[in-house]
C-alpha cells in the first residue's frame, strides 16, 4: 500500500529541486533564446515551453495539492521531458557573439555558468520533473478527469514565452517613426493603460464571491505566474538584451518594482501583515507610477507593441499591481494608515541600497574599460537617470567606485515616491469612501439589522476587523 505522506513529501522535494534548476538554468543565454527562433528549434522549443508550463501545474499538485493541475501534470510532463531530451540539438552550444569590443566586456558578465554547470542543471530540472510526476501517480492515482485539461491551456498561456511574438516580425526593418512603436502617450501607451485597470477590475470581479480559501489560491497562481514571467528576463538580458539592458545584472532586485515581485508573491504565499503593508502602500504605487513615464526615450526602447520588452513589462507590472491590491480590495488584508511606518523605512533602505549598488556597478563597468554610451547604468531604482519632469542640480555629491552620486537627488526622488504612495492610499481611500456613499451599504446593513447578504457583492463591515484578526493569527502561526 502506497504511503501517501512519503510520497507527498517526496514529490515536494522533487519538485523544490525542480524549480531551484529551473530558476538558475534562466542565467543562461539558451533558456529563453530559443523562443524567437521556431524556425530553428521547432519541437524542442515546444516541449521547453510545455516544461514551463509544468513548474506551474507540478507545483500547484504538490504544494496546493489541486488534483486537476495533478491530472494535466502526471501525463503531459513525462512526454515534454522525452521529446526535449530527443531533440535537444545544440541547445547547450548557443551563445552570444560578439561583434564589438563593449559585447565581448558585457559576455566576459554574462556567460559565467560554465557549459558542464548547464547541462547538469538541465538534467537536474529534467529529472525532478519526472520524480515529482511520478509522486503525482502516487497520490493522485491514474484517474483523470477531462475537463482538467482546461489546466493545461491555462497553464500554457501562463508560461508563454513573451519572445514567441518575435517570430513573425525583424524589429530591423520597422523604421523608428512607425506606429507600431512604442512610444510616450501613444495610443500603445493609452492601452497598457486600460488593460491595467481592466484586469485589475477583472481580477476583483472574478475573485470577490469565491470562497476565503479559493481566494488566495488564485492570487497564489497568479503570484507563480509573476515570478515564471519574471525570471524569463535573466536570459533574455543576455541574449537578445531586454529594454535598455544588456547584461545580467540587469536582473538584481533593485527595481523598485522588481522587489516588488517577490514581496507580493511572498504577502500571498505566507499571508503575513507586514508584507501585505509594503506590497500595498509602497509597491502598488510604484507599479502604477511607472505606468506614466515607461515609454520616455531617455530610458527606454521597447520596440513595437508586442516586442519581448514591452510585452514583459506590461504583463509583469499588470500582475504585480494585481497582488499589492487585491488582498486589500478582496477584505484579506486592510491597510490602515499607521501601517506605514515599516513600508517607509523599507524604502528607504531599498534606495540607499540601490545608490551604492548602481554605484558600485558603474564604476566596476568603468574599470573594465567600457567608455561613453557603453558604461552600464544599472539604474536602480532610478537612482541614476531621472524619471522627474524637472532636473535636480549636483549640489552635495557622494563620489562611490569612482561614480558621483547626486545625494539631493536621491533624497528628493524619495520623497516624490513618498508622495505618490500616500496619494495612491488617499485615492484607494477615497474610492472606497465613495462607494459607499453611492451604494449605501452602511445604510442597508442597519435596516438589515445587521444581516450581511454575500448577494450583494460587496464586503462586510465587519470584514475590517475579520481581515485584521486574520493576519494576527497568522503573524503567530
Amino acid at each position: 500500500m502506497i504511503n501517501h505522506n512519503a510520497a507527498r513529501t517526496a514529490g515536494r522535494v522533487f519538485a523544490a529541486i525542480m524549480l531551484v534548476a529551473a530558476l538558475a538554468l534562466t542565467f543562461t543565454v539558451s533558456d529563453y533564446y530559443i523562443f524567437n527562433r521556431i524556425s530553428e528549434f521547432g519541437i524542442f522549443a515546444f516541449a521547453q515551453w510545455i516544461k514551463k508550463a509544468g513548474l506551474l501545474l507540478i507545483a500547484g499538485a504538490l504544494f496546493f495539492c489541486n488534483k486537476r493541475c495533478a491530472d494535466c501534470a502526471k501525463y503531459i510532463m513525462p512526454v515534454a521531458v522525452a521529446i526535449s531530451a530527443l531533440t535537444i540539438g545544440n541547445f547547450f552550444d548557443i551563445t552570444k557573439v560578439a561583434e564589438t569590443p563593449a559585447q565581448e566586456i558585457y559576455n566576459s558578465i554574462n556567460l559565467f555558468m560554465p557549459k558542464w554547470a548547464h547541462i547538469a542543471l538541465f538534467a537536474a530540472e529534467s529529472t525532478c520533473m519526472l520524480g515529482a510526476c511520478a509522486a503525482v501517480f502516487a497520490i493522485y492515482g491514474f484517474k483523470v478527469r477531462a475537463d482538467s485539461f482546461i489546466y493545461l491551456a491555462a497553464a500554457m498561456a501562463a508560461a508563454v514565452p513573451l519572445n514567441i511574438f518575435e517570430n513573425f516580425f525583424d524589429i530591423n526593418t520597422i523604421p523608428q517613426d512607425s506606429f507600431l512603436r512604442f512610444k510616450n502617450f501613444t495610443v500603445w501607451h493609452f492601452l497598457a493603460v486600460a488593460v491595467l485597470a481592466g484586469a485589475t477590475l477583472g481580477g476583483y470581479f472574478f475573485l470577490k464571491n469565491k470562497p476565503r480559501a479559493e481566494q488566495c489560491r488564485w492570487l497564489c497562481a497568479a503570484a507563480g505566474a509573476l515570478l515564471l514571467q519574471y525570471h524569463s528576463k535573466d536570459s533574455m538580458v543576455m541574449g537578445d538584451g531586454y529594454n535598455v539592458y544588456n547584461t545580467v545584472l540587469a536582473c538584481v532586485p533593485l527595481f523598485i518594482c522588481n522587489i516588488g515581485v517577490y514581496v507580493s508573491s511572498l504577502s500571498v504565499f505566507l499571508k503575513k501583515r507586514t508584507l501585505y503593508s509594503i506590497s500595498f502602500f509602497v509597491h502598488a504605487g510604484g507599479a502604477l507610477s511607472v505606468f506614466a513615464y515607461f515609454g520616455k526615450d531617455s530610458m527606454s526602447n521597447y520596440g513595437i507593441f508586442c516586442s519581448y520588452s514591452i510585452l514583459y513589462f506590461c504583463v509583469t507590472h499588470i500582475l504585480l499591481f494585481m497582488l499589492c491590491v487585491l488582498p486589500s480590495a478582496l477584505g484579506i488584508y486592510k491597510f490602515r494608515i499607521n501601517d506605514c511606518i515599516i513600508p517607509l523605512v523599507y524604502y528607504f533602505a531599498v534606495i540607499m541600497a540601490a545608490s551604492a549598488a548602481s554605484a558600485a556597478v558603474t564604476g566596476y563597468s568603468m574599470s573594465l574599460g567600457l567608455e561613453g554610451d557603453d558604461i552600464i547604468l544599472p539604474n536602480y531604482a532610478f537612482t541614476q537617470i531621472n524619471p522627474l519632469p524637472f532636473e535636480v542640480p549636483p549640489v552635495v555629491t557622494i563620489t562611490m567606485w569612482g561614480y558621483e552620486i547626486n545625494v539631493l537627488y536621491v533624497l528628493g526622488l524619495y520623497m516624490a515616491y513618498v508622495a505618490i504612495f500616500f496619494a495612491f492610499y488617499s485615492l484607494s481611500r477615497l474610492f472606497l469612501l465613495l462607494r459607499r456613499a453611492v451604494l449605501g451599504k452602511r445604510a442597508a446593513y442597519e435596516e438589515s439589522d445587521g444581516i450581511y447578504d454575500p448577494a450583494d457583492g460587496l464586503d462586510d463591515p465587519a470584514d475590517d476587523y475579520v481581515a485584521d484578526d486574520y493576519a494576527a493569527a497568522d503573524d503567530e502561526r
